[in-house]
């Protein structure tokens, strides 16, 4: 996935915050963004 330089900063950032891989941070990031747009379905949280 490219991504710009700041975007991915931020990303890192957070993640370390969180005490997670930057992976992991960013498949929070995308599930927390579908569930807010209703396209995430099921209950699966990971």
């Amino acid at each position: 996935m490219r991504v710009q330089p700041e975007v991915l900063a931020a990303v890192e950032r957070l993640a370390a915050a969180e005490l997670r891989s930057v992976n992991a941070q960013v498949e929070t990031l995308l599930r927390e963004a579908l569930a807010k747009r209703g396209a995430l379905k099921g209950k699966d949280k990971g």
